[in-house]
This record gives structure tokens, C-alpha cells and sequence, in this order.
């Protein structure tokens, strides 16, 4: 995407359809006079009274024990520098939104008009009261590292500057890893540090906790090596200084071990890499661009083992694999600080879970056929939805026996239980969808190219690297909207109208003639047919001139699925068709059957729809907990509307004795796992998660699927079209740009999954 275009869609992102990334919402009842009553006055004078008895218990009555202040001057900001307090608030809110996403953390951005360390801990300090933890943002050195000294001395709460201390805890726990695959000692490696701010000097504290020597570490910084000879040091840069006589980093990378970089672009030559150890061990973590390329650094030396700040290389130092889940630990003991105890407890848990086994999801969602531990998995990725469960539990065990910690834990296993629940309000299903389909593109046709809509979204899934679009409609009505959207990559176009799809149009008429000749349709029909788009497309993906299709978006849903049933028609041993959405709600991803086809299907066809739902949830890397929902629960009813469900249990019980299945049952019994529990032990979903409804018509799934997605915003992936020998999807009428991204990508990662069944057959 280019630079112009990247920063027009980034203005608008941040400014639509509301200003920022963050918003307020209440936590409690407020509909009536009596609830206004007890959240204001008079009723509010309780809670306030009973705190200033004890001021610890803001913890029970406000939200001071879920909220972290992100605070900054705007003083280094990125890679933007002294922006000014204003200008570095889209990265705070930015902040806040990971907090939320990644931990369930309430993020308030402060931004504070001053550069003088001694207003702005005061300032701190005042406002201290309101937050349960501090998180310093971007704020320069050499007033970063007094800032966070006093604040942490000062203050009662977790204080933590995370640009000092969230690379610190990432890139120690790579190195340790990286050092175990390279076999070598962390207290006999020579270290290179290029850099000397305060990311720099946290780094190199963090790793000689672990053991590194002084005598092995060599700091850079702009005016070359650190040397001890050297008139005006500063404090952190006296703590680094070598009394070996050398001035470049040309003379520093000889025979070292490991290169840690936090300086600036391209300042590793392919000959100082050469001239390192063997495997050696190279995290280039300068943003955007590395120290050296990492093309580059492997070609150079196949024997790296790299690490850089970016996503789309292996092993990324990325700072939310840190900070949300350490001030969540620390919040959940209500630890009086962050120490040095509780960041060496979050390395070790990080470098630990790099080497277990990597879950199905993860894989799916990096696009990887199996993550291991080695020379290109040497930390976690960002969306392992272990994170929240193995790095909060190590950092608040730390702070409990390190003597911080204010309100210790007891029941570990209620606690991580905890912990799972919170990481289900985020988008990783999309995250996981887009990734897995940029892993292997396919040609996906976009029916109704001439739609404004569908078009920038064609233009998302190319730019992006989703998918290969493929665009039908009027070729000159095409033209006109890629102009308008700056969409000028060389994209093919087919408009049934003109002369040259002509041949094509016989093509397929003759071939669609063939197949339906005895179903009444003529090859003058078949000819007519054929400058319908929904046909012409779905002959593309029969023919295989192309991989998948979308469609849907300017026709009522019948009027689309004839022309594919037509077409394309059941796979093998299918029965009947149907639609699986998958929603994303608080509690995570919920997969929905049927939600538009099948009206009223019999208790063969439930079973069917539910076994073929059950492996959309598979292929996007989730154990399907599944529920089949009803008016009754367990045989209440003996009317035939709950019968016809009971039954397609008995057969799912039968046919799939694995499947985690079960039903006739109510849809609250089905969600709230200790009332089921409670009144139903004997059942397969009793103090399971349900992650999977199946619904027993198509009007309740279908006012299901929708009364979510209008009155809870849940944002909604489908329908997904299971059961059809290809990749074609419909989507609703008039669905909006990223719904139809979501639909290409899905119909990619139906695609990739039919090649590889293929390609397992043809093994056979």
C-alpha cells in the first residue's frame, strides 16, 4: 500500500465513525430511578464511607483494581520523536486498546505538558489514587530512568516504563532460548548492544540478572563504542563502558556471539555478520526497518538465528507479549510494585511456552503447517491464547513470594479459569482468518465487482495479500470506481457484456448444457444463463479457472444459491447444504448452524448440519463444544419440534462417540456453564464452554445470528457455505467492506483445505 494511501486510510480509521480507539461503558444497571439511586446519590455515599475507613477498599467498590494509566510527555514517541503531549495521543489510546484486547485491562491515556521530571512525577503521583498500576509511555532519556525510579519509590502501585522494561523481558526471553538452540552459556557469550537509550540499557541490566558478564558486553552508541576513557558519561552509559580499545561496531562484532540492536536502519553490514561467532545469535529490533534485513542477515548467514520488531518475520519482539499480562498478574495480587522478581518470572514463562507444543489455532493463525521450537520459534506469537493464561499466574506467584503482593491468590486453577474468560472479547478469529488465507492466496471472484462496497473490499484482499480477486460487472463502471479508490493494481476483469468473454460464455454454456441437459434446461438456456454472473462465476470455480467465489451482496440469498446449487452442486455424500456464521462475541467465537438455508430439517439432516459445523470449528483450529438448542431441556417436551432434536443427538452419540455434543437444550443452560452443571451433571457439555450451537430451524438460527450481531455488536464471519463440492460463498444483502474481506478470506481457507484433502487422497 502506498505511503499517500496508507496515510488516508489511517486518518480515517482514527477518525471514524467516532473520534479515537477508546470509549466508556458502564458496568452496572442504570435503567431505573433506584439504579441511578445506588450508582449516585444518596446510595453512593455508602461505598465512599467505607473507603475512607480503609482506602484498600477501592479495590471492592471502584474499578481502580482493573484501570493502568498509560502516561506520557510525548517525548520519544515511536519512531517520531518529541511530538508534543497532544500528538502522542493516538499512541496512548493505541495502548489502552491493547491492554483491552490482549488482558481484559481497563487503559486510561493521560497525557501530561511538561519535560521537566519534577512536574511530571508530581503531577503522577497526584493522580495516582484513581489507578490500580502506571504505565510510562515514551518519555526520552536520561528523564525516563529518574521518572520511573522516584515513581516506583513513591508510589504504592505497579509502576512500569514499558519501553525500558517490555523489550527488556521479550528479548531476554529469546535470548535464552536462543542460546539453548546455539549451545552456548549466557555468562560466556560476547554481547554487542547497539544502542544506549533507555530500552538499550534495560535490556543489558535484564540479561546480566541472567548472568551475562560485564566483561563480555560491548554498548554502541551514536558517537560509537562506550568506552571508559571517554570524557561526560552518563550514569547508565558509565555502567556500560569497556576498556577495550576499540571505537566501531566493526571492531565490536568481531567473534561476538550476540547482536542486540536498538539504534537505527541498516547498520549491520552482511561482512560484520560474517564476522560474527558461529551461530550466532542477531535481534535487530529497530522499527521499522532492522539493524539488517532479515533476507539479508539468513542469506548472509544461514546459521542466524534472528529476531526483529517486525510481524512479518519469524520470532518478533513484540512488546504485548509483556506488558498486558504483567500488570495483569501484578493488578491480581494487587502488587504494591513491578520488581525485578515478577519481569525475570515473565521471561522465564515467555521462554517456556515458546518450547511446548504450539495449540492447532496458533498454526492456523500464522499460517504455519506446525510451529516448533528451533531457530525461527524461539518466543511465542502475539495471538497464543496461552499467553493470558501462563504469564499472569508467573508474574503474581512472583510478586506473592517476593513480598508485593497485597491480596495473594489461593485457588491457581479458579484463577487461570479467570484468566481464560477475559480473553474472549477480542477479534482473534479475524486476526486467524486473514493470516491463514495470506498464507496461500487463491483466485476468489467477486461477483458484483461493480459495487462500490465490493470493490474496496477486492481492493483490501489484494493490497493486503488475502486473496487474487478476480472482478465481474461492467468492466467500464469498474474502471471509473478503481480510479476513485486509487485501486490501480492490474487486476483481471470480466464483463459478460463485451465481445471478449464471448468464447468463455460458449465455453461454459456448452459444458453447463451437458450436465443439466436432463434437468430441463436447454442450450439456449444454458447460453442465457451463462451472461448471468452467479453462473458465468460458478462455472469459474467448476471449471477451476478460478479457486472460490463470493457473492450476495446486491441480490436477496435465493436468488444467489440457485445458480450455485445449479452449478456447483452437493459433495459426494452430502445431503443437504447449509450455512454455518461464526460470531464474535465476549465469550469468544461462536459458531451458529443453520442460519440461511434449510427451513425445517428433519433430525438426519440436524445431525448432518452439526457434524459438517463441527468441522468449520475444527479448521479454524477450535474443539467444538456443541449444544443443540431447543425450547426443552433433556427430554422435557414431548412435543416433535424437541423429539426431532433428541433424536439427532442419539445419532451424533452414535455415529461420533468423540464429539462433545448434546441436547435437546435451552440456549441459557446451553452458555452458563454451572447452571448446566448444576442441573444436568450427567451431560456431555456439563462444565464445558459450549463454543457451538446448532439450531433445530432456520428461523430461530437466523434471528439468532442477527439479533447478535444489532443488539450485542457482535461481529459476524458467515454465512459460511458447508457441503458444496467448491469454495463458494454467499454473502448477506448488503454487507459491509470487512464482512465482505472476511467472506473472501474465507473462501481462500475453504480452498486451501480442499487442496490439501486432495493432495492426502492422492497419497493414499
Amino acid at each position: 500500500m502506498g505511503n499517500e494511501k496508507m496515510r488516508r486510510e489511517a486518518l480515517i480509521y482514527h477518525a471514524k465513525p467516532q473520534p479515537g480507539k477508546i470509549k466508556i461503558v458502564p458496568t452496572k444497571p442504570y435503567a431505573t430511578q433506584r439504579d441511578l439511586a445506588l450508582a449516585y446519590s444518596p446510595g453512593v455515599a455508602e461505598p465512599c464511607l467505607e473507603i475512607q475507613k480503609d482506602k484498600e477498599l477501592a479495590y471492592r467498590y471502584t474499578s481502580k483494581g482493573n484501570m493502568v494509566a498509560i502516561i506520557s510527555n510525548g517525548t520519544a514517541v515511536l519512531g517520531l520523536g518529541d511530538i508534543g503531549p497532544e500528538a502522542s495521543k493516538p499512541v496512548m489510546e493505541g495502548k489502552a486498546l491493547l491492554f483491552k484486547i490482549f488482558s481484559d485491562i481497563d487503559g486510561i491515556d493521560i497525557e501530561v505538558d511538561t519535560k521537566d521530571p519534577d512536574k511530571f512525577i508530581e503531577t503522577v503521583k497526584m493522580i495516582a489514587p484513581t489507578f490500580g498500576g502506571i504505565n510510562l509511555e515514551d518519555i526520552s532519556a536520561p528523564a525516563a530512568f529518574e521518572i520511573e525510579r522516584r515513581l516506583k519509590a513513591e508510589l504504592d502501585i505497579p509502576v512500569m516504563h514499558d519501553d525500558q522494561h517490555g523489550t527488556a523481558i521479550i528479548s531476554a526471553a529469546a535470548l535464552l532460548n536462543a542460546l539453548e538452540i546455539a549451545g552456548k552459556k549466557i555468562g560466556e557469550v560476547r554481547i554487542v548492544v547497539s544502542g544506549a537509550g533507555a530500552a538499550a540499557v534495560s535490556c543489558t541490566r535484564l540479561y546480566k540478572s541472567f548472568g551475562a558478564s560485564d566483561d563480555n558486553i560491548v554498548m554502541l552508541d551514536s558517537k560509537g563504542v562506550i568506552r571508559n576513557d571517554r570524557e561526560s558519561l552518563s550514569v547508565e552509559k558509565a555502567e556500560f563502558s569497556t576498556d577495550r580499545k576499540i571505537d566501531t561496531l566493526e571492531d565490536a562484532m568481531k567473534d561476538a556471539d550476540v547482536f542486540i540492536g536498538l539504534s537505527i536502519a541498516n547498520v549491520v553490514s552482511p561482512a560484520m555478520l560474517l564476522s560474527m561467532a558461529k551461530k550466532p545469535i542477531v535481534f535487530a529490533m529497530a522499527n521499522p526497518d532492522p539493524e539488517i534485513e532479515y533476507e539479508l542477515a539468513v542469506t548472509t548467514r544461514p546459521d542466524v538465528i534472528m529476531a526483529t520488531g517486525r510481524s512479518d518475520h519469524p520470532n518478533q519482539v513484540n512488546n504485548v507479549l509483556g506488558f498486558p499480562y504483567i500488570f495483569r498478574g501484578a493488578l491480581d495480587v494487587r502488587a504494591t510494585s513491578i520488581n525485578e522478581e515478577m519481569k525475570k518470572a515473565a521471561v522465564v514463562a515467555l521462554a517456556k511456552l515458546a518450547k511446548e507444543s504450539v495449540p492447532e489455532q496458533v498454526n492456523i493463525a500464522y499460517g504455519e503447517t506446525r510451529l516448533s521450537f528451533g531457530q525461527e520459534y524461539i518466543i511465542p506469537k502475539p495471538f497464543d491464547p496461552r499467553l493470558i493464561i501462563e504469564i499472569p499466574p508467573a508474574v503474581a506467584k512472583a510478586a506473592m513470594e517476593s513480598g508485593v503482593a497485597k491480596n495473594p491468590i489461593v485457588d491457581w486453577e479458579k484463577y487461570k479459569e479467570e484468566l481464560w474468560l477475559r480473553s474472549g472479547n477480542d477479534n482473534k478469529v479475524v486476526r486467524m482468518l486473514h493470516n491463514r488465507a495470506k498464507s496461500n492466496p487463491k483466485k476468489i471472484v467477486f461477483a458484483e465487482a461493480d459495487q462500490m462496497d465490493v470493490l474496496r473490499a477486492a481492493q483490501i484482499v489484494h493490497e493486503e495479500g488475502i486473496a487474487i480477486p478476480i472482478l465481474l460487472g461492467n468492466s467500464e463502471t469498474i474502471l471509473d470506481l478503481k480510479e476513485d479508490l486509487e485501486f490501480d493494481a492490474d487486476i483481471q476483469i470480466i464483463d459478460l457484456q463485451m465481445s471478449e468473454s464471448l468464447a468463455k460464455r460458449n465455453e461454459y454454456a456448452q459444458k453447463h448444457w451437458q450436465a443439466r441437459r436432463r434437468q430441463g434446461i436447454t442450450l439456449y438456456s444454458a447460453k442465457s444463463r451463462m451472461r448471468e454472473r452467479n453462473y458465468f462465476g460458478a462455472m469459474m470455480v467448476a471449471e477451476g479457472d478460478a479457486d472460490g467465489m463470493i457473492s450476495g451482496y446486491s441480490k436477496a440469498y435465493p436468488k444467489v444459491v440457485t445458480p450455485v446449487f445449479e452449478v456447483i452442486g452437493r459433495a459426494t455424500g452430502v445431503k443437504k447444504v447449509a450455512t454455518v456464521n461464526i460470531m464474535n462475541t465476549q465469550r469468544g467465537p461462536l459458531f451458529l448452524a443453520d442460519t440461511s438455508i434449510n427451513i425445517d430439517p428433519t433430525a438426519e439432516e440436524i445431525a448432518e448440519i452439526a457434524q459438517m459445523t463441527a468441522n468449520v470449528a475444527i479448521t479454524f483450529g477450535f474443539e467444538p463444544v456443541m449444544a443443540l438448542a431447543s425450547y426443552a431441556n433433556f427430554g422435557s417436551s414431548s412435543h416433535p419440534n424437541a423429539k426431532k432434536v433428541r433424536e439427532a443427538v442419539r445419532i451424533l452419540h452414535e455415529k461420533n462417540p468423540d464429539l462433545i455434543v448434546d441436547g435437546e437444550v435451552q440456549i441459557d443452560f446451553a452458555l452458563n456453564q454451572e447452571l448446566h452443571k448444576s442441573r444436568f451433571p450427567f451431560s456431555k457439555l456439563a462444565g464445558k464452554r459450549v463454543n457451538t450451537l446448532v439450531f433445530p430451524n432456520l428461523e430461530s438460527a437466523n434471528i439468532t445470528y442477527k439479533l447478535l450481531k444489532e443488539l450485542n455488536g457482535s461481529d459476524s464471519i458467515g454465512p459460511i457455505m458447508v457441503g458444496l463440492k467448491k469454495a463458494v460463498h454467499v454473502m448477506q444483502l448488503g454487507a459491509g467492506v470487512d464482512e465482505i474481506v472476511n467472506m473472501a478470506a474465507v473462501a481462500v481457507i475453504d480452498s486451501q483445505e480442499r487442496e490439501k484433502r486432495k493432495k492426502a487422497r492422492s497419497k493414499k
